[in-house]
C-alpha cells in the first residue's frame, strides 16, 4: 500500500508538474543554460548533440548527478528509464546490469554480460570491480537498445559510458572533500592537476570511502554490509599541436569489504537457521578472504589530418583479481557455503576514422582484444558430506570492422547506416570432482586429499562470427523537434557453461551459441513551451533469440549435487516506451523526470534437462524487468547568505519484477517507491560547497537479489540481499 501511495505521488507531482509548466508561459522564465540540442554526447563514436541523435540515450551531467548526491553508477537505476544497475549478490563492487530486460544475472568467468561497460571509450569485459564511484567525471551516458554496430559483442542490452573529465591546461586545480554520514560513513575525496606548459598537464585524484556495517554478522562479529574501498587516478594530456592530442591514463580499486552473506527469508530445521528480524543481519559461519582489486591503463592519441578528417587510437589493459565468500544458508555451519576466487586481464586496440564533410559525417574502425579469465568456487555441502569444486578458465580474441555513415539528404531528413563484422575465437577449459569432506578443497587451499569422483573433465574450442547492422532515419520536423525510427541488431558471444556437470547433464559440454537482438525503435527529441521543455522519447519492439538461460538442478539420491544447464532456451518478444527530459518553470524552479514502460514475455522457453525438449513458457517470467519504472527530482536554486542553495527532493519508482525467472512468492520483489533529497550550497566564488543529502528517507526494504536453494538437504537455504536503508551525508568541499 505504501509503494502504491508512492507512485501515486510521483505519478502526480509529473501531471502537477506539466500544467505549471504550461501555466508558466505567461511568466517570464530565464533560459535554460543547457537543454536537448546542447547537450553533447558520443553515441555514435563522434561529438553530437543529443537532440541530433537517432538512439534512445540517457545523458546525466556532473553537475545532475551532484545535485541528487550519487555515489556510485548504481544511481542510474533510479534515473534511467528501463533500467537495473545493481551491486550482485554477495557483492560490494561486481556490477549487475540489465537494460530493456536484458542483461546477464550471473557474474561467473565463462558469462559474458549483456550490457557494455566504457570507461572513456575503453571496454571493461568483467563485471568484478565495476561498481565505479563517482568523482572526477564529466557525465555519464546510458544507450538502452541493441549497440552492435559501434560497440560490438555483449551489448544487446544496451551500453553505459563514462565519461572523466580532461585536464585544465590553463591553471591548477585542486579540490578536496570530506564527508561523514550514517553508520560510521567517512569518505575523503583528494583530487588536483597541474598544468606544466600550456600544452602538457598530470592530474589525478585518490578516494576513501568507508562505513561501517547496516547490520552485523551474529557469528563472526564482523560488520555486515559495509563498504571499505579506496580508489585511484592520474592521468597525463599532451597537446603538441592544436591537431594532436594524447592522453595516459591509469587507474586503480581495492576493495576490502566484508563478505555479504544475505538474509534468510525463510527458517530451516535448526534453532541458528531461524529468520532474524533485521534484512542487514546474517548468522553465516563461513569466513576467510574478501578482496576485488582491479586496475588498468589507457592511452589515447587523436589527430586531425584536415578539418573534415580525424584518425583515433585507443590503447587499454585491464586486470583484476577477486577472493570472494558467499555463505548460502546463512547459519554457522557449512550446510551451503560457497568460497571462491576471479581472475582476468584484457588487451584492447582499437583504431578508429572520423570524417564529416558538408552533408556526410561517420567513423569506420577496427577493434582487437585479447582477453583471459579464470576462476574456481567450491560447493561445500555439509548435509552431503561433500565439497564440489568447480574451476576453469575461457581465453578469447575478439576482432571487429565497423562503421557508421549518417547523410544528410537535405536541410531536414538525414539517414544514417552502420554494420559490425566480430569473430571472437574462444577456448575453455573445465573442471569440476567430488571431494569427500565438508571443507575446502584442495583447489582452493583446502585439505589434500583425493578426488573422490570427476563429473567434468573437457577442453573446448569455438569461434562465433556475427554481423550486426543498424538503420536509421531521423526528419527535423522544425527547428525544436526531432523525430527518429531505427532498426539495430546486437549479439552476446557465445560460450561454456564453468559450473555445467557432465555427468548429471551431459550437454554441458557442447556449450551454448550466441544471443541476438533486434530492435525496431522510433523517437521524437527536442523542445516544447517555448522551450521550457527539454525531452526525449522512444517506443520500441525487440525482438529476442537463442537466449542464454541458466537452469539450476539440484539433485539428490542416487545421483547427487548442484548443477547447472546453460542452453539457447528462449525466444521473446520485448515492446515498451520511454520518455525523460527536464523541465524549467522558473529561474528558480527545473525538473529531472523519466517514465519508462516495459513489457517482455518468453515465446518459446525450451528445457533439455528431462532428455526430451519441453516448452515451459508458459511457467517462466523475465528477470529484473519491472513493467513500469519513473523518476522525479525538483531542484529549487536561489541566492542564500551571498552563495547559491540547491534543494533537490527526488523520488524514484520501481514496479514489481522477478529476480529469478522461475516466479517465487518468497524472492519476487513488489514495487517500492525510493524518496532523496539534496541540499547542496555554493559559497560566492564557488570555492567552498557544503551538501546535506538523504537517501531512502521512508527507510524501504528491498531486494536487490537472492539465492534459493529449498529443502530439507540444504537446510531451507533461501536468502536474499538488500538494498540500502535510511542514510544521511553531510560533506564538505574545497576547491580552486
Amino acid at each position: 500500500m505504501k509503494s502504491m501511495w508512492k507512485a501515486a505521488l510521483l505519478a502526480g507531482a509529473a501531471w502537477g508538474a506539466s500544467c505549471n509548466l504550461a501555466m508558466a508561459q505567461e511568466q517570464p522564465v530565464a533560459e535554460p543554460e543547457v537543454g536537448v540540442e546542447a547537450v553533447v554526447v558520443t553515441a555514435r563514436r563522434r561529438e553530437e548533440t543529443l537532440k541530433d541523435v537517432p538512439v534512445a540515450v540517457s545523458a546525466l551531467s556532473a553537475a545532475r548527478l551532484e545535485a541528487t548526491g550519487a555515489s556510485d553508477i548504481t544511481t542510474l537505476q533510479q534515473q534511467t528509464p528501463n533500467a537495473t544497475v545493481q551491486i550482485a549478490r554477495g557483492s560490494n563492487s561486481t556490477l549487475i546490469s540489465f537494460i530493456r530486460g536484458v542483461g546477464q544475472q550471473d557474474p561467473l568467468w565463462g558469462f559474458e554480460p549483456g550490457v557494455g561497460l566504457y570507461v572513456d571509450d575503453v571496454y571493461i569485459a568483467r563485471p568484478q570491480g565495476a561498481v565505479l564511484d563517482i568523482f572526477d567525471i564529466e557525465r555519464i551516458e546510458v544507450l538502452r537498445g541493441p549497440q552492435g554496430t559501434l560497440y560490438g559483442r555483449n551489448t544487446i542490452g544496451g551500453a553505459i559510458k563514462y565519461v572523466t573529465s580532461k585536464l585544465d591546461l590553463d591553471k591548477p586545480e585542486f579540490l578536496l572533500r570530506g564527508s561523514v554520514g550514517s553508520y560510521d560513513q567517512r569518505d575523503v575525496l583528494l583530487q588536483a592537476s597541474i598544468p606544466f606548459t600550456d600544452k602538457f598537464a598530470i592530474g589525478g585524484a585518490v578516494a576513501s570511502y568507508d562505513r561501517g556495517g547496516f547490520g552485523e554478522n551474529l557469528t563472526t562479529g564482523q560488520d555486515h554490509y559495509d563498504k571499505d574501498v579506496a580508489a585511484y587516478r592520474a592521468s597525463a594530456e599532451f597537446t603538441p599541436r592544436d591537431d594532436l592530442f594524447f592522453r595516459f591514463a591509469y587507474d586503480r580499486v581495492n576493495d576490502n569489504s566484508s563478505p555479504r552473506h544475505g538474509h534468510r527469508e525463510t527458517a530451516g530445521s535448526t534453532a541458528d537457521s531461524a529468520v532474524l528480524s533485521d534484512v542487514y543481519d546474517t548468522r553465516a559461519g563461513l569466513s576467510g578472504p574478501n578482496r576485488v582489486d582491479t586496475e588498468g591503463w589507457s592511452f589515447t592519441g587523436s589527430w586531425e589530418a584536415s578539418d573534415k578528417l580525424t584518425f583515433k587510437s585507443i590503447s587499454a589493459y585491464r586486470e583484476s583479481q577477486t577472493d570472494t565468500i558467499i555463505d548460502f544458508d546463512g547459519t554457522p555451519a557449512p550446510t551451503l557455503d560457497i568460497p571462491a576466487y576471479y581472475a582476468d586481464e584484457q588487451f584492447s586496440q582499437e583504431f578508429q576514422a572520423q570524417f564529416t564533410t558538408d552533408r556526410i559525417q561517420g567513423v569506420v574502425g577496427v577493434y582487437y582484444m585479447n582477453g583471459y579469465a579464470k576462476g574456481a568456487f567450491d560447493t561445500i555441502a555439509g548435509n552431503l558430506g561433500l565439497s564440489i569444486s568447480s574451476a576453469g578458465k575461457v581465453a578469447t580474441t575478439s576482432k571487429a570492422i565497423f562503421g557508421d555513415v549518417s547523410f544528410d539528404v537535405n536541410d531536414r531528413l538525414k539517414v544514417s547506416v552502420g554494420g559490425r563484422w566480430t569473430q571472437d575465437d574462444k577456448n575453455a577449459n573445465v573442471f569440476r570432482a567430488f571431494y569427500l569432506g565438508a571443507t575446502r578443497s584442495p583447489t582452493l587451499g583446502g585439505t589434500p586429499r583425493p578426488i573422490f569422483a570427476t563429473r567434468t573433465n573437457y577442453v573446448a574450442a569455438d569461434s562465433f562470427e556475427k554481423f550486426t547492422p543498424r538503420v536509421s532515419v531521423s526528419y527535423d520536423l522544425n527547428d525544436d523537434l526531432t523525430g527518429y525510427a531505427s532498426f539495430s541488431s546486437g549479439f552476446k558471444s557465445g560460450g561454456w557453461d564453468m559450473r555445467g556437470d557432465a555427468a548429471l547433464v551431459p550437454q554441458t559440454a557442447n556449450g551454448y551459441q550466441p544471443e541476438t537482438v533486434d530492435t525496431y525503435e522510433a523517437g521524437l527529441k527536442g523542445n516544447l513551451f517555448d522551450r521550457r521543455l527539454f525531452f526525449s522519447s522512444a517506443v520500441f519492439y525487440s525482438d529476442y533469440k537463442d537466449q542464454q538461460i541458466t537452469t539450476q538442478q539440484v539433485a539428490t539420491a542416487p545421483a547427487v549435487g548442484i548443477a547447472s544447464v546453460v542452453d539457447n532456451a528462449g525466444a521473446s518478444t520485448i515492446y515498451g516506451a520511454e520518455f525523460e527530459g527536464s523541465a524549467f518553470f522558473s529561474p528558480n524552479l527545473s525538473a529531472n523526470f523519466a517514465l519508462g514502460y516495459l513489457h517482455a514475455e518468453f515465446d518459446e522457453f525450451i528445457t533439455l534437462v528431462t532428455g526430451t525438449p519441453v516448452d515451459i513458457s508458459n511457467t517462466r517470467q523475465f528477470q529484473n524487468a519491472p513493467k513500469f519504472s519513473g523518476y522525479l527530482g525538483v531542484t529549487w536554486r536561489g541566492d542564500v547568505a551571498g552563495g547559491t542553495l540547491r534543494v533537490t527532493p527526488s523520488v524514484s519508482y520501481r514496479g514489481d519484477y522477478h529476480l529469478f525467472d522461475v516466479a517465487d512468492p518468497i524472492l519476487d520483489q513488489d514495487a517500492y517507491a525510493l524518496v532523496d533529497l539534496g541540499v547542496v550550497w555554493d559559497a560566492p566564488g564557488k570555492q567552498w560547497q557544503v551538501a546535506v543529502y538523504g537517501k531512502n528517507l521512508t527507510d524501504e526494504q528491498y531486494r536487490v537479489g537472492g539465492y534459493s536453494f529449498p529443502g530439507a538437504t540444504y537446510n531451507n537455504s533461501i536468502i536474499g540481499f538488500y538494498g540500502p536503508p535510511r542514510t544521511w551525508t553531510a560533506s564538505v568541499q574545497y576547491k580552486f
